[in-house]
This record gives structure tokens, C-alpha cells and sequence, in this order.
């Protein structure tokens, strides 16, 4: 018999590439996503690729008794994979309350209720903002490098998140965790059916590199060219969003059907730092399409250098993230090219 997962955020950009890979590793699952920053058009899109139609429900993580009826609903739940989350950056700086009121009571929600139907583990969706900036003697960063003081209210409900989860486990809950903290997720299903599709102005890097590339934005700004790094823009770990969601996978069958520790965590990413003008110029050379861009000044919030040590992922997952970069950036823009032929954006 198949074993159900329950996805919440299952129609944003990491979660609706983590159903189709759940749905093509032998799994039911069921999506639960209040469309804030997604489409519902998402799950057709699902269906297209495996064949499959995932189960939806309109409900926010917040609604306590909204979740109680999903998991009345479906009773065979038997592992969560926690996307469901504000996650700008920016906006975070801007709206703290609206930050911790949604990353913070949607995760309590679903521990609370994870005992009283029997569901057996969550796979949490943290990040390497819980790392701040590394020291230098800390880089690559691994799983036992010292979590620093949040940047910005979205990485403190990261951190605060990984601790509400230790503590409930080890006040005597009877579930199990995989913490993944990773790092900068890009590209897009190679089918074009799913990708990145984010509402208003871009908060991440790859959405403003295609969209400027199609004439949507007139301009990408590259913020801050006086970092300490060899071409003076930020360094980031840059994670194929495929090979991401086929991490959440072995994960959860980890947490499922081995005996392990009742909380674990593993950096996923690729072990590689890019800078920002590396993207721009991989961006491209892979799809042959020049960029109009401009350095703009530094953000808040924004960190210099981070990439992940990720050898604990790949021996004890039995995962690696192997996508050459080039692939990724081309799989961006056929996304957004599909997405201006189909008169989305």
C-alpha cells in the first residue's frame, strides 16, 4: 500500500518539485497550500508531468482546526514535508510580525497535531541563514558550524523553528524530524511544466535574471560590488531545485523505514559557491541571451559568502546534487520562455 505524504506549500516552487518527485518515488500525496504566493494552476501542471492529480487543499497552516480537517480527511498520513512559509528576505526586514505569526504558529500547528493522527515524521525546510556569515575557518559551513544571530526576522524563524522542533522531541514526542537546511534552490522542471513563478517583484536572484533577459524588467540590479570576495558580489551555494526535491525524498524515506536519531540535520546544496556576476555570466553563455544589468548598492539583510559542506548529505542520504550549472540556467529560461508563450508573464 502506498504511504501518504502530507506537503504543505505543495504548490510553491520547492514544493510542488518535491510532490513530483514523491509521486515518481511510489508516494500518495496530499497538498495543503493557501495560494498566497502560488497558483492552483500548479497541480495541473503535477498531473501533466507524473500522471498523477496530488490531492489539494485550500488551507492556511495557520488554521489549527483547517489542518485538524485535512488530517481527519486523509487519515493514512504518515509524514509531513514542511514548506509552507513566508520567505523574503527583504519583506521580513519590513514586516517582522507577519514573518514570525506565519513561519512560527503553521509549524506548531503540525507538531500539535502529528501525535493525535499518528504521523510518524516531518521533514522541516530550514536554510543556511541559520548560519549567518560564517567565519572563514568555518567555510564551507557543515552542519556543526555555530548558528549565529539571524540577519533578518526570516532567518530567526528558521532557527527558532529548528528549536521548537528539539524541544518537542525531546520533551518525549513520539515523531521524528530531518531538518534540511539548504541553500539558494534554482531552476525549473525540465519539462517546463513547473518552475519558479514568483507574484510581483522577484526577491531571488534567478527569477530577475530571466525576467530582465525577456524585456520584463528593464534593468537587473546587482546589489553591492565592495564584498570581500574575488569579484566584489555576494557568494552563494546555487541547488538545482530538482535535485533539492529528490533530497526531501531520500529524507523521508529515511525518516520512514530506518532506525535513526529522532532529529537530524543535513546541509543540501552543492558544495560550490558562485558569485552573483558568475551567475550573470553562466546565465549567459548557457542560453545565449545578454543581460542588461548595473550594480545597485548593498541589501539588508543580505550576507556576503556562504556555500555548504555537504559530504554528511551524500554519504548518509545517499544523495548528491550532480545537475551541472549550465543545465540549471538553461531549465530557468526555458521556464520563463514557456511562461511568456503561454501569456503568464
Amino acid at each position: 500500500m502506498k504511504k501518504t505524504i502530507l506537503v504543505t506549500g505543495g504548490t510553491g516552487f520547492i514544493g510542488s518539485h518535491t510532490t513530483v518527485e514523491l509521486q515518481q518515488a511510489g508516494y500518495d500525496v496530499v497538498i495543503v497550500d493557501n495560494l498566497s504566493n502560488s497558483k492552483i494552476e500548479v497541480v495541473d501542471g503535477i498531473e501533466k508531468i507524473t500522471g498523477i492529480r496530488p490531492a489539494f487543499e485550500k488551507v492556511d497552516c495557520c488554521d489549527l482546526e483547517g489542518l485538524r480537517a485535512v488530517f481527519t480527511k486523509y487519515p493514512g498520513i504518515c509524514g509531513i514535508i514542511h514548506f509552507a512559509a513566508s520567505k523574503a528576505v527583504g519583506e521580513s526586514v519590513e514586516k517582522p510580525l507577519l514573518y514570525y505569526r506565519n513561519n512560527i504558529n503553521s509549524l506548531i500547528n503540525l507538531l500539535e497535531l502529528m501525535p493525535q493522527f499518528n504521523v510518524k515524521g516531518i521533514i522541516f525546510s530550514s536554510s543556511c541563514t541559520v548560519y549567518g556569515q560564517p567565519s572563514k575557518e568555518n567555510l564551507p559551513v557543515t552542519e556543526n558550524a555555530p548558528i549565529q544571530k539571524a540577519l533578518s526576522p526570516y532567518g530567526n524563524t528558521k532557527q527558532i523553528n529548528e528549536e521548537i522542533i528539539q524541544d518537542y522531541i525531546h520533551s518525549g514526542a513520539n515523531i521524528k524530524s530531518v531538518i534540511l537546511r539548504y541553500f539558494n534552490p534554482i531552476g525549473a522542471h525540465p519539462s517546463a511544466l513547473i518552475g519558479e513563478l514568483p507574484l510581483g517583484v522577484p526577491m531571488n536572484l534567478i527569477p530577475f535574471v530571466t525576467q530582465t533577459a525577456i524585456g520584463i524588467r528593464k534593468e537587473l540590479k546587482v546589489f553591492g560590488n565592495d564584498y570581500n570576495t574575488p569579484d566584489g558580489t555576494c557568494i552563494r551555494d546555487y541547488i538545482y531545485v530538482v535535485d533539492l526535491a529528490k533530497a526531501h525524498v531520500a529524507a523521508m524515506t529515511r525518516v520512514l523505514e530506518q532506525e535513526t536519531d529522532l532529529v537530524e540535520v543535513f546541509n543540501i546544496g552543492t558544495g560550490r559557491g558562485l558569485s552573483t556576476l558568475e551567475v550573470v555570466q553562466g546565465f549567459e553563455k548557457a542560453t545565449g541571451v545578454k543581460l542588461n544589468w548595473a550594480f545597485a548598492p548593498r541589501r539588508e539583510g543580505d550576507i556576503e559568502k556562504v556555500w555548504g559542506n555537504v559530504d554528511k548529505a551524500n554519504k548518509v542520504l545517499g544523495w548528491k546534487a550532480d545537475t551541472p550549472i549550465e543545465d540549471v540556467l538553461a531549465s530557468a529560461w526555458k521556464w520563463q520562455v514557456k511562461l511568456r508563450d503561454d501569456g503568464v508573464m
